[in-house]
Protein backbone atom coordinates (compact mmCIF):
# COMPACT_ATOMS: atom_id res chain seq x y z
CA UNK A 1 0.00 0.00 0.00
CA UNK A 2 1.44 3.41 -1.07
CA UNK A 3 1.76 6.49 1.18
CA UNK A 4 -0.97 8.37 -0.76
CA UNK A 5 -3.48 5.53 -0.39
CA UNK A 6 -2.72 5.40 3.33
CA UNK A 7 -3.31 9.15 3.61
CA UNK A 8 -6.58 8.78 1.72
CA UNK A 9 -7.76 6.23 4.27
CA UNK A 10 -6.88 8.62 7.08
CA UNK A 11 -8.81 11.40 5.30
CA UNK A 12 -11.84 9.14 5.15
CA UNK A 13 -11.55 8.67 8.90
CA UNK A 14 -11.27 12.45 9.31
CA UNK A 15 -14.41 13.01 7.28
CA UNK A 16 -16.24 10.41 9.31
CA UNK A 17 -15.11 12.13 12.53
CA UNK A 18 -16.25 15.52 11.11
CA UNK A 19 -19.71 14.10 10.43
CA UNK A 20 -19.87 12.65 13.95
CA UNK A 21 -18.80 15.98 15.51
CA UNK A 22 -21.28 17.87 13.33
CA UNK A 23 -24.07 15.65 14.57
CA UNK A 24 -22.82 16.19 18.15
CA UNK A 25 -22.78 19.96 17.66
CA UNK A 26 -26.26 19.80 16.18
CA UNK A 27 -27.48 17.87 19.22
CA UNK A 28 -25.82 20.41 21.57
CA UNK A 29 -27.43 23.30 19.70
CA UNK A 30 -30.84 21.65 19.87
CA UNK A 31 -30.41 21.10 23.60
CA UNK A 32 -29.39 24.75 24.14
CA UNK A 33 -32.34 25.99 22.13
CA UNK A 34 -34.73 23.76 24.04
CA UNK A 35 -33.24 25.07 27.28
CA UNK A 36 -34.15 28.63 26.20
CA UNK A 37 -30.64 29.84 25.48
CA UNK A 38 -30.83 33.55 24.63
CA UNK A 39 -29.65 33.65 20.99
CA UNK A 40 -31.04 35.88 18.32
CA UNK A 41 -32.62 34.26 15.29
CA UNK A 42 -29.67 35.46 13.19
CA UNK A 43 -27.22 33.73 15.57
CA UNK A 44 -29.21 30.51 15.48
CA UNK A 45 -29.27 30.65 11.68
CA UNK A 46 -25.52 31.19 11.66
CA UNK A 47 -24.98 28.28 14.03
CA UNK A 48 -27.15 25.90 12.07
CA UNK A 49 -25.67 27.14 8.83
CA UNK A 50 -22.17 26.36 10.08
CA UNK A 51 -23.21 22.81 10.96
CA UNK A 52 -24.93 22.42 7.58
CA UNK A 53 -21.78 23.66 5.84
CA UNK A 54 -19.79 20.99 7.69
CA UNK A 55 -22.14 18.35 6.28
CA UNK A 56 -21.95 19.74 2.76
CA UNK A 57 -18.15 20.16 2.87
CA UNK A 58 -17.74 16.58 4.03
CA UNK A 59 -19.90 15.26 1.19
CA UNK A 60 -18.08 17.35 -1.42
CA UNK A 61 -14.63 16.40 -0.12
CA UNK A 62 -15.65 12.75 -0.05
CA UNK A 63 -16.69 12.88 -3.69
CA UNK A 64 -13.43 14.61 -4.68
CA UNK A 65 -11.16 12.30 -2.67
CA UNK A 66 -10.83 9.65 -5.36
CA UNK A 67 -9.94 12.22 -8.07
CA UNK A 68 -7.29 14.34 -6.35
CA UNK A 69 -3.61 13.76 -7.22
CA UNK A 70 -2.01 15.88 -4.50
CA UNK A 71 -3.38 14.19 -1.44
CA UNK A 72 -1.28 16.15 1.08
CA UNK A 73 -2.53 19.47 -0.24
CA UNK A 74 -6.08 18.14 -0.15
CA UNK A 75 -5.52 17.09 3.48
CA UNK A 76 -4.30 20.62 4.32
CA UNK A 77 -7.50 22.05 2.79
CA UNK A 78 -9.54 19.72 5.00
CA UNK A 79 -7.67 20.86 8.12
CA UNK A 80 -8.12 24.52 7.14
CA UNK A 81 -11.84 23.91 6.63
CA UNK A 82 -12.08 22.31 10.08
CA UNK A 83 -10.27 25.26 11.70
CA UNK A 84 -12.70 27.65 10.02
CA UNK A 85 -15.74 25.60 11.10
CA UNK A 86 -14.53 25.33 14.69
CA UNK A 87 -13.77 29.08 14.81
CA UNK A 88 -17.28 29.86 13.49
CA UNK A 89 -18.86 27.60 16.11
CA UNK A 90 -16.75 29.16 18.87
CA UNK A 91 -17.72 32.68 17.79
CA UNK A 92 -21.40 31.89 17.41
CA UNK A 93 -21.58 30.04 20.76
CA UNK A 94 -20.08 32.74 23.00
CA UNK A 95 -16.44 33.31 22.00
CA UNK A 96 -14.35 33.03 25.16
CA UNK A 97 -17.31 31.40 26.95
CA UNK A 98 -17.97 28.89 24.14
CA UNK A 99 -18.22 25.18 25.00
CA UNK A 100 -16.83 24.25 21.57
CA UNK A 101 -13.25 25.37 22.22
CA UNK A 102 -12.21 21.77 22.78
CA UNK A 103 -12.69 21.15 19.04
CA UNK A 104 -9.36 22.93 18.39
CA UNK A 105 -7.73 20.05 20.23
CA UNK A 106 -9.46 17.61 17.89
CA UNK A 107 -8.14 19.56 14.89
CA UNK A 108 -4.61 19.33 16.33
CA UNK A 109 -5.04 15.57 16.75
CA UNK A 110 -6.20 15.31 13.13
CA UNK A 111 -3.10 17.20 12.03
CA UNK A 112 -0.86 14.79 13.96
CA UNK A 113 -2.58 11.83 12.33
CA UNK A 114 -2.40 13.23 8.80
CA UNK A 115 1.07 14.83 8.86
CA UNK A 116 4.42 14.43 10.52
CA UNK A 117 5.50 16.30 13.65
CA UNK A 118 6.11 19.59 11.82
CA UNK A 119 2.71 19.44 10.13
CA UNK A 120 1.02 18.70 13.44
CA UNK A 121 2.68 21.71 15.13
CA UNK A 122 1.71 23.94 12.17
CA UNK A 123 -1.92 22.80 12.46
CA UNK A 124 -1.90 23.42 16.20
CA UNK A 125 -0.29 26.84 15.73
CA UNK A 126 -2.86 27.78 13.07
CA UNK A 127 -5.69 26.68 15.38
CA UNK A 128 -4.27 28.70 18.26
CA UNK A 129 -3.73 31.75 16.00
CA UNK A 130 -7.26 31.70 14.59
CA UNK A 131 -8.69 31.25 18.10
CA UNK A 132 -6.69 34.28 19.23
CA UNK A 133 -7.94 36.28 16.24
CA UNK A 134 -11.56 35.43 17.16
CA UNK A 135 -11.02 36.55 20.73
CA UNK A 136 -9.20 39.73 19.62
CA UNK A 137 -11.88 40.58 17.04
CA UNK A 138 -14.64 40.21 19.61
CA UNK A 139 -12.68 42.28 22.15
CA UNK A 140 -12.24 45.17 19.72
CA UNK A 141 -15.76 44.92 18.29
CA UNK A 142 -14.70 43.74 14.87
CA UNK A 143 -17.05 40.80 15.40
CA UNK A 144 -20.25 40.98 17.41
CA UNK A 145 -19.49 39.44 20.79
CA UNK A 146 -21.90 36.94 22.28
CA UNK A 147 -20.84 37.00 25.89
CA UNK A 148 -23.05 36.39 28.89
CA UNK A 149 -22.51 39.14 31.45
CA UNK A 150 -19.69 41.67 31.33
CA UNK A 151 -16.92 41.03 28.84
CA UNK A 152 -13.65 39.72 30.23
CA UNK A 153 -10.77 42.19 30.43
CA UNK A 154 -7.91 41.89 27.96
CA UNK A 155 -5.40 40.30 30.42
CA UNK A 156 -7.92 37.59 31.29
CA UNK A 157 -8.59 36.88 27.63
CA UNK A 158 -4.84 36.78 26.97
CA UNK A 159 -4.29 34.30 29.79
CA UNK A 160 -7.21 32.21 28.58
CA UNK A 161 -5.77 32.18 25.07
CA UNK A 162 -2.29 31.26 26.28
CA UNK A 163 -3.66 28.35 28.29
CA UNK A 164 -5.85 27.07 25.45
CA UNK A 165 -3.18 27.59 22.79
CA UNK A 166 -0.55 25.88 24.95
CA UNK A 167 -2.88 22.96 25.52
CA UNK A 168 -3.61 22.63 21.82
CA UNK A 169 0.11 22.72 20.89
CA UNK A 170 1.00 20.28 23.70
CA UNK A 171 -1.70 17.84 22.60
CA UNK A 172 -0.50 18.19 19.00
CA UNK A 173 3.07 17.35 20.05
CA UNK A 174 2.01 14.34 22.07
CA UNK A 175 -0.36 13.19 19.34
CA UNK A 176 2.42 13.51 16.74
CA UNK A 177 4.73 11.39 18.89
CA UNK A 178 2.07 8.75 19.28
CA UNK A 179 1.23 8.93 15.59
CA UNK A 180 4.89 8.54 14.60
CA UNK A 181 5.30 5.58 16.93
CA UNK A 182 2.11 4.05 15.62
CA UNK A 183 3.33 4.63 12.07
CA UNK A 184 6.67 2.94 12.79
CA UNK A 185 4.90 0.06 14.49
CA UNK A 186 2.57 -0.29 11.53
CA UNK A 187 5.45 -0.30 9.08
CA UNK A 188 7.35 -2.86 11.16
CA UNK A 189 4.23 -5.02 11.39
CA UNK A 190 3.72 -4.65 7.66
CA UNK A 191 7.33 -5.70 7.03
CA UNK A 192 7.05 -8.66 9.38
CA UNK A 193 3.78 -9.67 7.75
CA UNK A 194 5.40 -9.42 4.33
CA UNK A 195 8.40 -11.45 5.50
CA UNK A 196 6.12 -14.06 7.01
CA UNK A 197 4.10 -14.23 3.81
CA UNK A 198 7.25 -14.69 1.73
CA UNK A 199 8.52 -17.31 4.17
CA UNK A 200 5.24 -19.19 4.02
CA UNK A 201 5.29 -19.04 0.23
CA UNK A 202 8.91 -20.25 0.16
CA UNK A 203 8.06 -23.06 2.59
CA UNK A 204 5.08 -24.11 0.50
CA UNK A 205 7.02 -24.00 -2.77
CA UNK A 206 9.94 -25.90 -1.21
CA UNK A 207 7.68 -28.63 0.15
CA UNK A 208 5.85 -28.89 -3.16
CA UNK A 209 9.11 -29.01 -5.14
CA UNK A 210 10.76 -31.76 -3.09
CA UNK A 211 11.51 -34.92 -5.03
CA UNK A 212 10.88 -36.90 -1.85
CA UNK A 213 7.63 -37.67 -0.14
CA UNK A 214 7.15 -35.46 2.94
CA UNK A 215 4.52 -35.63 5.64
CA UNK A 216 4.16 -34.31 9.16
CA UNK A 217 2.07 -35.53 12.06
CA UNK A 218 0.78 -34.00 15.25
CA UNK A 219 1.18 -35.42 18.75
CA UNK A 220 -1.72 -37.81 18.18
CA UNK A 221 -0.06 -39.26 15.07
CA UNK A 222 -2.51 -37.62 12.65
CA UNK A 223 -1.15 -36.36 9.32
CA UNK A 224 -1.10 -32.58 9.01
CA UNK A 225 0.93 -32.12 5.79
CA UNK A 226 1.25 -34.28 2.67
CA UNK A 227 3.25 -32.98 -0.30
CA UNK A 228 2.64 -33.77 -4.01
CA UNK A 229 5.52 -36.27 -4.24
CA UNK A 230 4.01 -38.19 -1.32
CA UNK A 231 0.72 -38.27 -3.25
CA UNK A 232 2.53 -39.66 -6.33
CA UNK A 233 4.35 -42.37 -4.40
CA UNK A 234 1.36 -43.54 -2.36
CA UNK A 235 -1.26 -42.74 -5.06
CA UNK A 236 -3.40 -41.19 -2.34
CA UNK A 237 -4.86 -37.68 -2.75
CA UNK A 238 -4.00 -34.98 -0.24
CA UNK A 239 -7.61 -34.43 0.81
CA UNK A 240 -8.06 -38.10 1.61
CA UNK A 241 -4.94 -38.35 3.76
CA UNK A 242 -5.06 -35.24 5.97
CA UNK A 243 -6.33 -36.14 9.42
CA UNK A 244 -5.70 -39.86 9.05
CA UNK A 245 -3.32 -41.79 11.25
CA UNK A 246 0.19 -42.35 9.92
CA UNK A 247 -0.11 -46.11 10.28
CA UNK A 248 -3.25 -46.12 8.09
CA UNK A 249 -1.39 -44.40 5.23
CA UNK A 250 1.98 -46.19 5.52
CA UNK A 251 1.29 -49.55 7.20
CA UNK A 252 4.16 -50.80 9.33
CA UNK A 253 6.02 -47.48 9.48
CA UNK A 254 5.59 -47.16 13.24
CA UNK A 255 7.43 -50.40 13.86
CA UNK A 256 10.16 -49.62 11.31
CA UNK A 257 11.13 -46.04 12.11
CA UNK A 258 8.73 -43.95 14.20
CA UNK A 259 8.91 -46.08 17.35
CA UNK A 260 12.65 -45.44 17.63
CA UNK A 261 12.09 -41.66 17.90
CA UNK A 262 9.42 -41.80 20.60
CA UNK A 263 10.12 -41.11 24.24
CA UNK A 264 13.07 -38.85 23.42
CA UNK A 265 15.47 -41.80 22.94
CA UNK A 266 16.78 -40.73 19.53
CA UNK A 267 15.91 -37.78 17.28
CA UNK A 268 15.82 -39.67 14.00
CA UNK A 269 15.62 -43.14 12.54
CA UNK A 270 16.02 -44.62 9.05
CA UNK A 271 14.90 -47.88 7.50
CA UNK A 272 13.55 -49.52 4.37
CA UNK A 273 10.06 -50.93 4.18
CA UNK A 274 7.78 -52.42 1.56
CA UNK A 275 4.65 -50.59 0.47
CA UNK A 276 1.94 -52.49 -1.43
CA UNK A 277 0.26 -50.56 -4.25
CA UNK A 278 -3.00 -51.88 -5.61
CA UNK A 279 -2.60 -53.21 -9.14
CA UNK A 280 1.18 -52.71 -9.17
CA UNK A 281 4.29 -54.43 -7.90
CA UNK A 282 5.19 -53.92 -4.27
CA UNK A 283 7.23 -50.78 -3.85
CA UNK A 284 10.20 -50.35 -1.55
CA UNK A 285 10.45 -47.10 0.38
CA UNK A 286 13.48 -45.56 1.99
CA UNK A 287 11.99 -43.89 5.06
CA UNK A 288 13.44 -41.44 7.57
CA UNK A 289 11.51 -40.28 10.65
CA UNK A 290 12.49 -37.26 12.71
CA UNK A 291 11.09 -35.95 15.97
CA UNK A 292 9.27 -32.66 15.35
CA UNK A 293 10.01 -30.22 18.17
CA UNK A 294 8.71 -26.75 18.92
CA UNK A 295 10.70 -23.70 20.05
CA UNK A 296 10.93 -25.12 23.57
CA UNK A 297 12.31 -28.46 22.32
CA UNK A 298 9.08 -30.22 23.23
CA UNK A 299 8.12 -33.11 20.97
CA UNK A 300 5.06 -32.19 18.94
CA UNK A 301 4.84 -34.92 16.33
CA UNK A 302 7.01 -36.35 13.58
CA UNK A 303 8.42 -35.45 10.18
CA UNK A 304 8.58 -38.42 7.81
CA UNK A 305 10.54 -38.27 4.54
CA UNK A 306 10.36 -41.19 2.13
CA UNK A 307 11.45 -42.08 -1.41
CA UNK A 308 10.55 -44.79 -3.86
CA UNK A 309 13.72 -46.91 -3.96
CA UNK A 310 12.20 -49.89 -5.76
CA UNK A 311 14.57 -49.56 -8.71
CA UNK A 312 17.53 -49.23 -6.36
CA UNK A 313 16.49 -52.36 -4.44
CA UNK A 314 16.16 -54.33 -7.68
CA UNK A 315 19.57 -53.09 -8.81
CA UNK A 316 21.06 -54.14 -5.47
CA UNK A 317 19.44 -57.58 -5.76
CA UNK A 318 20.81 -58.01 -9.29
CA UNK A 319 24.21 -56.80 -8.12
CA UNK A 320 24.23 -59.22 -5.19
CA UNK A 321 23.16 -62.02 -7.52
CA UNK A 322 26.00 -61.13 -9.88
CA UNK A 323 28.42 -60.91 -6.97
CA UNK A 324 27.30 -64.35 -5.73
CA UNK A 325 27.78 -65.84 -9.18
CA UNK A 326 31.17 -64.18 -9.48
CA UNK A 327 32.11 -65.38 -6.00
CA UNK A 328 31.02 -68.92 -6.87
CA UNK A 329 33.12 -68.80 -10.03
CA UNK A 330 36.15 -67.42 -8.19
CA UNK A 331 35.69 -69.90 -5.35
CA UNK A 332 35.36 -72.78 -7.78
CA UNK A 333 38.56 -71.73 -9.53
CA UNK A 334 40.36 -71.43 -6.18
CA UNK A 335 39.15 -74.88 -5.07
CA UNK A 336 40.20 -76.40 -8.36
CA UNK A 337 43.61 -74.78 -8.05
CA UNK A 338 44.09 -75.93 -4.48
CA UNK A 339 42.95 -79.50 -5.21
CA UNK A 340 44.93 -79.84 -8.44
CA UNK A 341 48.36 -79.80 -6.76
CA UNK A 342 47.78 -82.66 -4.27
CA UNK A 343 45.88 -84.63 -6.93
CA UNK A 344 48.84 -84.26 -9.28
CA UNK A 345 51.22 -85.55 -6.60
CA UNK A 346 48.89 -88.47 -5.78
CA UNK A 347 48.39 -89.29 -9.45
CA UNK A 348 52.13 -89.22 -10.14
CA UNK A 349 52.95 -91.43 -7.19
CA UNK A 350 50.28 -93.99 -8.08
CA UNK A 351 51.38 -93.98 -11.72
CA UNK A 352 54.98 -94.70 -10.66
CA UNK A 353 53.84 -97.55 -8.45
CA UNK A 354 51.63 -98.96 -11.19
CA UNK A 355 54.19 -98.76 -13.98
CA UNK A 356 56.71 -100.72 -12.00
CA UNK A 357 59.46 -98.20 -12.68
CA UNK A 358 60.45 -98.54 -9.09
CA UNK A 359 61.32 -102.21 -9.46
CA UNK A 360 65.03 -101.57 -9.78
CA UNK A 361 65.03 -98.78 -7.23
CA UNK A 362 65.83 -98.99 -3.60
CA UNK A 363 63.32 -100.99 -1.53
CA UNK A 364 62.31 -97.85 0.27
CA UNK A 365 60.92 -96.14 -2.87
CA UNK A 366 57.40 -97.66 -2.64
CA UNK A 367 57.23 -96.56 1.00
CA UNK A 368 58.32 -93.05 0.08
CA UNK A 369 55.69 -92.84 -2.66
CA UNK A 370 52.98 -94.08 -0.29
CA UNK A 371 54.00 -91.41 2.22
CA UNK A 372 53.58 -88.80 -0.51
CA UNK A 373 50.12 -90.15 -1.27
CA UNK A 374 49.08 -90.15 2.39
CA UNK A 375 50.50 -86.65 2.93
CA UNK A 376 48.58 -85.23 -0.02
CA UNK A 377 45.42 -87.06 1.05
CA UNK A 378 45.74 -85.47 4.50
CA UNK A 379 46.30 -82.14 2.81
CA UNK A 380 43.13 -82.62 0.74
CA UNK A 381 41.19 -83.65 3.85
CA UNK A 382 42.42 -80.61 5.74
CA UNK A 383 41.50 -78.37 2.79
CA UNK A 384 38.00 -79.81 2.40
CA UNK A 385 37.38 -79.73 6.17
CA UNK A 386 38.39 -76.05 6.32
CA UNK A 387 36.23 -75.22 3.34
CA UNK A 388 33.22 -77.00 4.82
CA UNK A 389 33.70 -75.12 8.09
CA UNK A 390 33.70 -71.90 6.12
CA UNK A 391 30.88 -72.67 3.67
CA UNK A 392 28.61 -74.76 5.93
CA UNK A 393 29.25 -73.84 9.56
CA UNK A 394 27.86 -75.85 12.42
CA UNK A 395 24.73 -74.51 14.15
CA UNK A 396 25.64 -71.88 16.71
CA UNK A 397 24.86 -72.40 20.39
CA UNK A 398 24.85 -68.89 21.83
CA UNK A 399 25.56 -68.63 25.53
CA UNK A 400 27.14 -66.25 28.01
CA UNK A 401 30.89 -66.82 27.99
CA UNK A 402 33.42 -65.57 30.49
CA UNK A 403 35.98 -63.98 28.19
CA UNK A 404 38.83 -64.30 30.68
CA UNK A 405 38.43 -68.09 30.82
CA UNK A 406 38.07 -68.43 27.04
CA UNK A 407 41.20 -66.35 26.37
CA UNK A 408 43.10 -68.31 29.05
CA UNK A 409 42.28 -71.65 27.40
CA UNK A 410 43.37 -70.46 23.95
CA UNK A 411 46.59 -68.85 25.17
CA UNK A 412 47.50 -71.96 27.18
CA UNK A 413 47.35 -74.08 24.00
CA UNK A 414 49.16 -71.37 22.05
CA UNK A 415 52.04 -71.15 24.55
CA UNK A 416 52.46 -74.92 24.37
CA UNK A 417 52.45 -74.99 20.56
CA UNK A 418 54.48 -71.91 19.57
CA UNK A 419 58.26 -71.61 19.58
CA UNK A 420 60.30 -70.02 22.33
CA UNK A 421 61.00 -67.01 20.07
CA UNK A 422 57.36 -65.92 20.38
CA UNK A 423 56.42 -63.94 23.50
CA UNK A 424 52.83 -63.26 24.60
CA UNK A 425 51.31 -60.30 26.41
CA UNK A 426 47.70 -60.84 27.56
CA UNK A 427 45.50 -58.21 29.26
CA UNK A 428 41.78 -58.91 29.73
CA UNK A 429 39.53 -56.69 31.85
CA UNK A 430 37.85 -58.61 34.64
CA UNK A 431 34.20 -59.56 34.50
CA UNK A 432 33.76 -59.40 30.72
CA UNK A 433 30.92 -61.59 29.45
CA UNK A 434 29.95 -61.97 25.77
CA UNK A 435 27.12 -63.65 23.88
CA UNK A 436 28.77 -66.17 21.55
CA UNK A 437 29.26 -69.81 20.60
CA UNK A 438 32.13 -71.04 22.80
CA UNK A 439 33.77 -73.29 20.18
CA UNK A 440 33.56 -70.68 17.42
CA UNK A 441 34.87 -67.93 19.70
CA UNK A 442 37.91 -70.07 20.57
CA UNK A 443 38.42 -70.82 16.88
CA UNK A 444 38.47 -67.09 16.13
CA UNK A 445 41.00 -66.39 18.89
CA UNK A 446 43.17 -69.36 17.90
CA UNK A 447 43.26 -68.36 14.21
CA UNK A 448 44.18 -64.77 15.08
CA UNK A 449 47.01 -65.57 17.51
CA UNK A 450 48.33 -68.34 15.21
CA UNK A 451 48.23 -65.92 12.26
CA UNK A 452 50.13 -63.35 14.38
CA UNK A 453 52.82 -65.89 15.25
CA UNK A 454 53.21 -66.96 11.62
CA UNK A 455 53.69 -63.29 10.66
CA UNK A 456 56.84 -63.22 12.83
CA UNK A 457 59.17 -65.96 11.49
CA UNK A 458 62.12 -64.51 13.38
CA UNK A 459 60.20 -64.18 16.64
CA UNK A 460 58.44 -61.29 18.34
CA UNK A 461 55.58 -60.42 20.68
CA UNK A 462 51.86 -61.29 20.33
CA UNK A 463 49.63 -58.89 22.29
CA UNK A 464 46.03 -59.77 23.15
CA UNK A 465 43.88 -57.25 25.03
CA UNK A 466 40.14 -57.12 25.72
CA UNK A 467 37.97 -54.43 27.25
CA UNK A 468 34.50 -52.91 27.36
CA UNK A 469 33.64 -50.09 24.93
CA UNK A 470 31.19 -47.34 25.75
CA UNK A 471 28.54 -46.24 23.24
CA UNK A 472 30.50 -43.22 21.96
CA UNK A 473 33.58 -45.27 21.10
CA UNK A 474 31.40 -47.82 19.38
CA UNK A 475 29.76 -45.19 17.17
CA UNK A 476 33.06 -43.61 16.24
CA UNK A 477 34.53 -46.89 15.01
CA UNK A 478 33.01 -46.92 11.50
CA UNK A 479 30.93 -43.78 11.11
CA UNK A 480 29.71 -44.44 7.58
CA UNK A 481 29.01 -48.15 7.87
CA UNK A 482 25.52 -49.62 8.08
CA UNK A 483 26.58 -51.97 10.85
CA UNK A 484 28.02 -49.05 12.79
CA UNK A 485 24.63 -47.38 12.57
CA UNK A 486 23.04 -50.48 14.01
CA UNK A 487 25.57 -50.42 16.84
CA UNK A 488 24.09 -47.12 18.03
CA UNK A 489 21.27 -49.03 19.62
CA UNK A 490 23.59 -51.36 21.59
CA UNK A 491 24.37 -50.53 25.17
CA UNK A 492 27.96 -51.80 25.12
CA UNK A 493 30.48 -53.80 23.14
CA UNK A 494 33.50 -55.93 24.01
CA UNK A 495 36.57 -55.26 21.87
CA UNK A 496 39.30 -57.89 21.52
CA UNK A 497 42.58 -56.68 20.00
CA UNK A 498 45.25 -59.06 18.66
CA UNK A 499 48.47 -57.34 17.55
CA UNK A 500 51.89 -58.53 16.39
CA UNK A 501 55.30 -57.10 15.49
CA UNK A 502 55.45 -58.94 12.18
CA UNK A 503 56.24 -57.96 8.63
CA UNK A 504 52.83 -56.38 8.02
CA UNK A 505 50.48 -56.61 5.03
CA UNK A 506 50.91 -54.61 1.81
CA UNK A 507 48.24 -51.97 1.25
CA UNK A 508 47.13 -53.50 -2.07
CA UNK A 509 46.36 -56.82 -0.32
CA UNK A 510 44.43 -55.56 2.68
CA UNK A 511 41.09 -55.48 0.83
CA UNK A 512 41.43 -59.19 -0.02
CA UNK A 513 42.77 -60.47 3.30
CA UNK A 514 39.37 -61.95 4.31
CA UNK A 515 38.66 -63.53 0.90
CA UNK A 516 38.55 -67.37 0.82
CA UNK A 517 41.74 -69.05 -0.46
CA UNK A 518 43.67 -65.78 -0.45
CA UNK A 519 46.85 -66.11 1.59
CA UNK A 520 50.26 -64.47 1.83
CA UNK A 521 51.88 -67.60 3.28
CA UNK A 522 53.39 -70.34 1.04
CA UNK A 523 51.79 -73.11 3.07
CA UNK A 524 48.53 -71.37 4.00
CA UNK A 525 45.08 -72.47 2.82
CA UNK A 526 43.55 -68.99 2.82
CA UNK A 527 40.54 -70.11 4.87
CA UNK A 528 41.58 -69.11 8.40
CA UNK A 529 40.84 -65.37 8.24
CA UNK A 530 37.84 -65.96 5.94
CA UNK A 531 36.37 -68.23 8.62
CA UNK A 532 37.16 -65.62 11.31
CA UNK A 533 35.32 -62.96 9.32
CA UNK A 534 32.27 -65.16 8.76
CA UNK A 535 32.01 -66.23 12.43
CA UNK A 536 32.24 -62.63 13.67
CA UNK A 537 29.59 -61.45 11.20
CA UNK A 538 27.28 -64.34 12.18
CA UNK A 539 27.56 -63.16 15.80
CA UNK A 540 26.56 -59.60 14.84
CA UNK A 541 30.04 -58.25 15.48
CA UNK A 542 32.62 -56.40 13.43
CA UNK A 543 36.27 -56.95 12.53
CA UNK A 544 38.75 -54.27 11.51
CA UNK A 545 42.28 -54.63 10.19
CA UNK A 546 45.18 -52.20 10.72
CA UNK A 547 48.59 -52.96 9.25
CA UNK A 548 51.85 -51.26 8.30
CA UNK A 549 54.76 -52.85 6.50
CA UNK A 550 57.72 -53.49 8.80
CA UNK A 551 55.72 -52.47 11.91
CA UNK A 552 53.04 -55.10 12.43
CA UNK A 553 49.36 -55.95 12.13
CA UNK A 554 46.41 -55.38 14.47
CA UNK A 555 42.99 -57.08 14.34
CA UNK A 556 40.13 -55.45 16.27
CA UNK A 557 37.05 -57.61 16.74
CA UNK A 558 33.88 -56.67 18.59
CA UNK A 559 31.16 -58.81 20.14
CA UNK A 560 27.95 -57.68 21.86
CA UNK A 561 28.55 -57.59 25.60
CA UNK A 562 26.26 -59.67 27.78
CA UNK A 563 27.23 -57.65 30.89
CA UNK A 564 30.19 -56.27 32.79
CA UNK A 565 30.90 -56.36 36.46
CA UNK A 566 32.44 -53.37 38.11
Amino acid sequence: MSASSGLQKKLLLLMGARLALSILCLAIAAALEAAGWSYTPAEWRGFYGTVAFAFVATIVYGLCLGRVTRVKRFAAINIATDIALVSALVHLSGGADSSFGFLYVMVAVYGAVLFDRTGAVVCAGASAAVYGIVLLAEQHGWLPARTIGAPDPAPVLLGMWVVNAGGVILVAGLASLLSAELRRTGEALKQRTSDLSRLQTLHQRTVESLMSGLLTTNEAGRITLFNPEAERITQLPHEEVIGKSLEAVLPGIHEFVVAATEGGRVLRSRARMSYPVQGERTRHLGVGAYALRDGESTAGGHVVIFQDVTDVVEMEQNLRRSERLAAIGELSASIAHEIRNPLAAISGSIEMLHSGRNSESAPSDPERLMKIVLREVDRLDHLITGFLQYARPEPRRIEEIDLTAAVGDVMEMFDAACSDAIETDVSVAGGLVVHADAAQLRRVLWNLVLNAAQAMPDGGRVRLTAGLLDEKESQEAQPGDRRAQEEEGKESWVEIVVADDGIGIPADQMDRIFDPFFTTKPSGSGLGLATVHRIIEDHGGTVRLESQLGVGTTFRIRFPAAGAST
